[in-house]
């Protein structure tokens, strides 16, 4: 049986609970929830349609930048760049070029008079490999000019994802250890301190997603773990809604999760959540539960092929080895507050060739999942 992605009865008050902060804005949406319940979905599900909750602002609602964001570092300088180069997509879309040149000298001008404070964070025997990634973000920028002359924006949004994945290697040199002790009373499970990538292979093509444990170790490390036992491997979809979710770990047989060989016991995964400015992540409860319900994530549900964790729909700590691909395309409307975002773990995003989830459906396959980088990451419970 398929896990549920959200419990019915807590819909209506987070309804209420949004109509009184935000007011009539939201009152149509509060009016559209979907009543039908199937065999296979134990509860009622909103229509996709009302996932988010559309205040004003700019969601981030790409899974690369999500996960820069979400690094554990403190360098005001890497981030300016970062966001700077982030910037352009906005000027893209609406080809002005001008800002777009104005940001490129910006990069230039940050790189150039911040270049050690920036390697001031990279560790010793690191900074060489930080030294020519800063120096390849440099070498880009007289041809990203040029692109922006000739008014080739292709070009310019190859060489911006080249300079953000620059980017990004350096901020992962900056990382110092694993920012937070996990609760012991989770030592049982395996834990992911740090980050690795995951290569899904299926009937209709591959795709990878990274699996970040510096926000969701214990989600994450379960996750991994099982992608090296091969518990995935010729796994179907089980559960596909356009624009929404398509869903897949409920095994073969009665059982709803993964039965762990050595304890004969289902491994029950807690709720995990990391709220922007907490030390560590949240468990056992949801934001809502908390009080908290209007707190952002540090991994939020805004990127189409966010990986979410399913669970039972009364028990926050039931998950197992159910997930779920977040199909919602959040560039489609306005920013907003997803609904999912503090009710549902979120442990990493597809960053390659995310479009294949639009072709994959209930009955298509996993062929194999594969750890192809950071399984040293892994810690396995002694």
């Amino acid at each position: 049986m398929v896990q549920a992605l959200m419990a019915n009865s807590s819909w209506g008050m987070v309804g209420l609970r949004l109509l009184t902060r935000f007011g009539a804005g939201i009152l149509v949406m509060v009016g559209l929830w979907l009543g039908t319940v199937t065999p296979a979905q134990a509860v009622t599900l909103p229509s996709p349609t009302m996932v988010a909750y559309l205040p004003p602002g700019n969601a981030i609602t790409d899974g690369r930048a999500l996960l820069r964001y979400s690094l554990p570092i403190d360098n005001d300088d890497i981030r300016s760049v970062q966001e700077t180069l982030e910037g352009l997509s906005e000027w893209l879309r609406s080809k002005r070029w001008g800002p777009i040149t104005k940001d490129l000298n910006k990069v230039e001008r940050l790189l150039n008079r911040k270049r050690e404070t920036i390697l001031a964070d990279i560790p010793d025997g690191k900074r060489a490999a930080a030294v020519s990634y800063l120096d390849d973000i440099q070498a880009q920028l007289p041809s990203a000019r040029e692109a922006v002359d000739l008014r080739d924006r292709e070009t310019v949004w190859i060489k911006r994802s080249a300079m953000l994945n620059d980017v990004s290697r350096i901020e992962e040199l900056m990382v110092a250890g694993f920012p937070f002790d996990i609760p012991e009373e989770y030592s049982h499970l395996p834990q992911l301190k740090g980050r690795a990538t995951v290569e899904f292979t299926t009937n209709k093509g591959t795709m990878q997603a990274v699996i970040d444990g510096f926000s969701a170790p214990v989600t994450g490390g379960n996750f991994v773990d099982l992608v090296q036992r091969g518990f995935y491997d010729g796994m179907e979809f089980t559960r596909a809604e356009d624009n929404y979710v398509l869903q897949t770990g409920d095994p073969d047989g009665p059982e709803e999760g993964f039965i762990d060989p050595k304890t004969k016991a289902y491994r029950a995964i807690p709720l995990e959540i990391l709220v922007k400015g907490d030390e560590a992540p949240i468990y056992g409860a949801t934001l809502e539960e908390l009080g908290r319900f209007l707190e952002a994530p540090v991994l939020p549900f805004s990127a189409f092929g966010t990986l979410g964790m399913a669970r039972p729909n009364t028990d926050p700590d039931g998950g197992s080895s159910q997930f779920f691909f977040f199909l919602f395309e959040p560039e489609l409307t306005p920013a907003g507050l997803n609904l999912l975002d503090g009710r549902y773990a979120v442990f990493g995003y597809v960053v390659e060739n995310k479009e294949l989830l639009d072709k994959l459906t209930q009955g298509d396959r996993i062929e194999s999942a594969r750890v192809i980088a950071g399984a040293d990451n892994l810690v396995q419970p002694t």
